[in-house]
């Protein structure tokens, strides 16, 4: 969330920049009402200093006097909240300021490509699609799904759930024992202040599934994904600077409404309501945020290159970043049926954008109190890389072959087949 002084300091400058994050804000009225919540301030206090100077006094003579002035104040206490919250709500809506070094765009089409990676296979037969591939197996039921629950759900069934399962363990393992991340079972519910905090509200509250439990429980989602739980483990903290960097990894589902994609990816399982990802979460020194980023998108890709996946690195451009993000890699798999690349991991350097609306801080070496910087990816999603196995390891026959990292954790079976 952005300071209003800072707005107010270099206002010109901060309109045209947050132009190129493909959004609207009516910064007019951001201004109209700064200037109404200053001016309501300044009376308020004004007020307040004669009404402590009457007190001083000990006049009797000026108690109506008194009495009125701190109706005034009562009265303007109530009009300055209504135009706060106004301020905060549109503040609340501004998304953070992109780096640099990100291209400027309106879309996906502005984003660059930073690498490719992996040998794309060539099949000498047609390559089936993952739910084609999974129909054909009878591991992959959609029908059941939409039978007992909705549309965009599956049942993953038999050896493709052992198959799902062995790719979550196999993450985990290695982004905890080989990347050094800690490992959180978190729960699968986030408050409005958690919500807030990582920027799902209130900009996207149409996105998200809301439980409701009682009346007096507050507001509680289901989490979009375990960046919202995971990051605001450091909410209304001061952290020393010796206990950075926290690195936290943590298998969860996720529960999406995909309220902005219907008709976006109807088949299959590329976007469903409900998926499995691993979440990579780092807090950092502020100073920090773009090595790790880096070093955050090598532990993801790494997963890839252990699988044998064929994947491309791109950087996004401002208008396709996402909210809190001031740069973003996404890492796209290879999807032979698609001949194309699709996303299996964003990982974004928030920097102190998340940090100021959780008021998470830290003591830096001086003993001075900053905010942290923060930064999330995917490592990976367990759902769009089961699909990425499933069509690059398929045979002629409609068999999958099991990646040789994988088999330990499928006990060392070497193929999925209906045979």
């Amino acid at each position: 969330m952005h300071n209003i002084k800072d707005i107010r300091d270099n206002f010109d400058k901060f309109k045209n920049i947050i132009k190129s994050r493909n959004t609207n804000i009516d910064f007019d009225q951001l201004i109209e009402l700064d200037i109404k919540n200053r001016k309501l301030i300044h009376e308020k206090e004004t007020l307040e200093k004669e009404k402590k100077e009457i007190s001083k006094k000990n006049d009797k003579s000026l108690f109506d006097r008194s009495k009125k002035i701190s109706e005034k104040i009562i009265n303007i206490s109530k009009d300055q909240n209504l135009i706060k919250s106004k301020l905060d709500l549109l503040l609340s809506s501004i998304p953070n300021i992109a780096l640099e070094d990100v291209p400027i765009g309106d879309d996906e089409s502005s984003n660059k490509e930073v690498l490719k990676s992996g040998t794309i296979n060539k099949f000498d037969f047609k390559p089936k699609s993952h739910y084609e591939l999974g129909e054909k197996l009878d591991m992959l039921d959609f029908e059941l799904a939409t039978k007992t629950t909705g549309s965009r759900f599956v049942f993953v069934k038999d050896k493709l759930a052992l198959l799902e399962r062995a790719l979550a363990n196999f993450m985990l393992d290695i982004h905890t024992i080989k990347n050094g991340y800690k490992e959180i079972s978190p729960p699968l519910m986030a408050n409005n202040l958690s919500m807030f905090g990582t920027g799902q509200l209130p900009k996207f509250e149409n996105d998200q599934f809301e439980v409701k439990i009682d009346e007096k429980s507050g507001r509680k989602f289901l989490i979009p994904t375990a960046e919202v739980i995971l990051t605001n483990m450091v909410r209304e903290q001061i952290i020393s600077s010796k206990d950075l960097p926290i690195r936290l990894v943590a298998l969860t589902p996720c529960f999406r409404k995909e309220a902005g994609s219907y008709g976006k990816d109807t088949k299959g399982i590329i976007r469903q309501h409900q998926f499995y990802k691993v979440e990579l979460v780092s807090i950092v020194e502020n100073d920090k945020c773009i090595d790790e980023l880096e070093r955050m998108t090598n532990c993801a890709t790494m997963i890839l290159d252990k699988l044998k996946l064929p994947y491309r690195k791109v950087i996004l451009s401002t208008g396709d970043m996402g909210f809190s993000a001031e740069k973003t890699y996404d890492i796209e798999v290879w999807l032979p049926s698609e001949n194309k690349f699709r996303e299996i991991s964003s990982c974004s350097s928030c920097g102190t954008f998340q940090s100021r609306r959780m008021k998470a801080r830290y003591k830096n070496k001086n003993n001075e109190t900053e905010f942290v910087g923060t930064l999330n990816g995917s490592g990976l999603a367990v759902g769009r890389t089961l699909i990425a196995v499933l069509e690059n390891y398929q045979n002629s026959d409609g068999s999958i072959n099991i990646p040789d990292v994988l088999k330990p954790y499928m006990n060392n079976l070497e193929k999925i087949s209906n045979i």
